[in-house]
C-alpha cells in the first residue's frame, strides 16, 4: 500500500480531502477513505498502486498544501541525515560571515551557483573560504549570535524523532563554528562539517580537507544505514541544495525543503509550504505526540 498526506500551511478542509480521494481515484489509484492525523492540518489517504500517478495528481493541486506521496513501508523513520543552512537554519553561514567582511554580495553570489548546481561544490567552497581570509575569529562568535536562527519545526523534528528511537545526523557542507552549536541546539545525535582554519585569531583563508560535500553526507547515510542493518526504507534524508541530491536520492524518504529547483525536481517529496513540522506528519505522527523542547 501506499500513503499520500496532505499537510496544510494554512486549513485543510474536508472538501479538499475528498478532491484529494476523487483525483487519486481518476487517476487510478485505488484510494481508501482518508483519515485525519491532526484536523484541519494533515490528513492521509491510502491508496493501492501507482505512485507516481498519485503525485503528479496531487502536487500543486491545493493550495498553500504540501503533499507527500510514499510507500506504507517504514513509515515512521528511524534515521533522519539533514543539511544545515536553509534547512535546518535559516540562513547560508558564510554569507552571513562574509557580510562582517563587507563581501556579502560576492560570495553569495557564488554560494546560491554551487546551491544551483552550477558550480563544483568544493572548488567553489574553497574560492568563498579564500576570500574570508584574514577575517577576526570573533567574527564567527558574533554571527552565531546574530545571524543564525533555526528553522520552524527543526527542534520537534528532531527531539520527537530521537524520543522515538531514531539516530539524527546534521551533515552541513558549512564549518564545525556554527555546526556544532546548532546541532546541540537542536538536539542531534551526531554533527559532521567542515573546519575552517585559523591561526592567530585570523581565519587562514583555507577548509581542512577533505571537504565535507555530496559523497560525505551520501556516506553518512549510507553508514546509518549499515550500523542500524535497517534497509534505506527505514531513513529520512532532506536538504536544499545540489550537494544534497545524492543523500536525498539514497534514502527511503527523500525530501526536498524550500529547495533548488534542480533539487525540488529529482527529489521524492517536497516541502515547499509548511516548515520542518510537516517531516514528522509525513510520517503519520500527530501535533500531541511532538517532542517541543
Amino acid at each position: 500500500m501506499f500513503i499520500a498526506t496532505l499537510i496544510a500551511a494554512g486549513n485543510l478542509s474536508g472538501g479538499d480531502i475528498s478532491a484529494a480521494r476523487d483525483r487519486l481515484d481518476h487517476a487510478g489509484c485505488l484510494p481508501a477513505a482518508p483519515v485525519w492525523i491532526d484536523e484541519g492540518r494533515a490528513a492521509d489517504v491510502s491508496f493501492g498502486v501507482n505512485p507516481e500517478a498519485a503525485r503528479a495528481a496531487l502536487e500543486g493541486g491545493f493550495p498553500q498544501v504540501d503533499v507527500v506521496v510514499q510507500s506504507d513501508f517504514w513509515r515512521e523513520k528511524r534515521i533522519l541525515v539533514a543539511d544545515m543552512d536553509s534547512t535546518m537554519i535559516t540562513v547560508e553561514c558564510i554569507d552571513e560571515l562574509a557580510d562582517y567582511a563587507g563581501i556579502k554580495a560576492e560570495i553569495a553570489a557564488v554560494t546560491e551557483a554551487a546551491m544551483r548546481g552550477e558550480l563544483d561544490f568544493e572548488a567553489a567552497l574553497d574560492a568563498r573560504v579564500a576570500l574570508l581570509k584574514g577575517l577576526d575569529e570573533a567574527m564567527i562568535e558574533r554571527c552565531l549570535a546574530e545571524r543564525v536562527t533555526i528553522t520552524p519545526g527543526a527542534v520537534a523534528l528532531v527531539r520527537t524523532m530521537r524520543a522515538r528511537g531514531a539516530i539524527t545526523i546534521l551533515v552541513s557542507g558549512g564549518f564545525t563554528r556554527f555546526a556544532e552549536p546548532v546541532g546541540e541546539r537542536i538536539g542531534f545525535n551526531k554533527v559532521i562539517a567542515n573546519r575552517l582554519e585559523i591561526s592567530d585569531g585570523k581565519l587562514d583563508g583555507t577548509v581542512a580537507k577533505p571537504i565535507v560535500g555530496s559523497d560525505t553526507k551520501e556516506q553518512a547515510l549510507l553508514n546509518a544505514i549499515a550500523a542500524r542493518a535497517m534497509p534505506a526504507a527505514a531513513a529520512l534524508a532532506v536538504g536544499d541544495g545540489a550537494n544534497d541530491l545524492a543523500m536525498i536520492r539514497r534514502a527511503g524518504l527523500g525530501v526536498a525543503y524550500h529547495a533548488k529547483p534542480i533539487v525540488a525536481a529529482a527529489a521524492a517529496a517536497r516541502i515547499d509550504h509548511n516548515n520542518l513540522e510537516a517531516l514528522l506528519y509525513a510520517q503519520g505522527i500527530s501535533a500531541s505526540e511532538w517532542v517541543r523542547g
